[in-house]
């Protein structure tokens, strides 16, 4: 056999062992259900909604929203990113920028192992493992930088005032460049960041960087300067809880301020205020389609845009059926009730 034939990227076995470790987590819940026949009365809590020790609803999920369209891209897609009236769309080797409704306005070639995708009004990011490339909207390349070492392994990026902050998998820190590329600083978490694969999530809104410390079950907070300002959740397969090896992956936010994240393993989107304090799960698994994967999520007002797979969709408040979940009775001024059957 040729030497190196069969060898895979640090990327793909992190995938693979994140799918095994999902596999697991899936045989425990089998077990746990087939116990559950043999024993119908053990381990459940009393009442509506509530959660078993499992951490499994025994009632079925409802959604406060629902999917009011969607539409395919040619392969998977690798990243996602709004952009104004503008929905991105990144596979294997090119960009796809479409309008809202689906319509393909162009689309551009760019290099493999794309990470992810960030903008602004002027500029479309792409992050690579070791280096950053800097488009305009029309795909014209206008400049890019490498990292700042050598062993990097970029995973996420966001863009803030004058800043692009990056995550890196490899020397488990965030960086921190102008948007000309130079290098500022490293940000380091006072707990140090756990990464076990490429789940380091991060988006930067209101002043406040968040990124996830998926090793630790958390979201952290730090300025804009790098100080760090405190973190929010904790490991367990419950509701407000992050479960698996490595969650949360991918983050969001509203014009509220409120943090919006996504999980894999058992995917659901998830909303926290900016206090941390849990609100609801706004979609499941079965909702978004299926799969192990975390699916990437942006806001914007009232809608939810949702990628995974080769979809791309868009969800809105159902006041009918949210009437049946916590987000009916919440009492934040969230742009995201406003919606359909309202």
């Amino acid at each position: 056999m040729e030497k190196g034939k069969n060898k895979i990227s640090r990327k793909k076995f992190l995938q693979i062992c994140s799918a095994v470790f999902a596999g697991g987590s899936m045989l425990g819940v089998s077990g746990f259900l087939f116990r559950r026949r043999l024993n119908p009365g053990r381990g459940l809590s009393d009442g509506k909604n509530k959660m078993n020790t499992a951490g499994l609803p025994q009632d079925h999920f409802t959604s406060p929203y629902k999917m009011v369209s969607s539409f395919s891209v040619p392969d998977k897609i690798e990243a996602f990113e709004l952009a104004g009236e503008k929905l991105i769309a990144a596979t294997s080797n090119n960009i796809f920028i479409y309008d809202r409704t689906g319509n393909l306005l162009h689309n551009f070639a760019v290099g493999s192992n794309l990470r992810d995708i960030a903008t602004d009004d002027d500029r479309i990011y792409l992050l690579f493992p070791t280096r950053v490339e800097v488009y305009n909207h029309e795909g014209e390349w206008l400049r890019d930088w490498e990292a700042c070492s050598e062993q990097s392994d970029y995973c996420a990026m966001a863009i803030a005032p004058g800043a692009v902050f990056v995550t890196d998998v490899a020397n488990k820190n965030i960086c921190k460049y102008t948007t000309d590329g130079n290098f500022v600083k490293f940000i380091q978490s006072p707990d140090g960041f756990i990464i076990p694969s490429y789940s380091f999530g991060i988006t930067y809104t209101n002043g406040i960087l968040y990124c996830s410390n998926p090793g630790r079950h958390q979201v952290e907070k730090y300025s804009p300067e790098g100080n760090y300002i405190g973190a929010f959740g904790k490991a367990g397969g419950a509701t407000g809880m992050f479960g698996g090896c490595c969650n949360p992956v991918h983050l969001a936010y509203t014009s509220a301020g409120e943090i919006i994240t996504s999980e894999k393993g058992n995917p659901r989107i998830s909303c926290y205020g900016t206090n941390g304090e849990f609100r609801n799960v706004l979609l499941d698994g079965k909702t978004l389609g299926g799969g192990y994967t975390a699916y990437d999520v942006k806001v914007d007002k009232d809608k939810l845009f949702v990628a995974g797979k080769k979809l791309i969709s868009t969800f809105r408040y159902d006041k009918q059926s949210a009437a049946q979940t916590a987000c009916s009775g919440c009492g934040t001024d969230c742009p995201l009730r406003n919606g359909v059957n309202v």
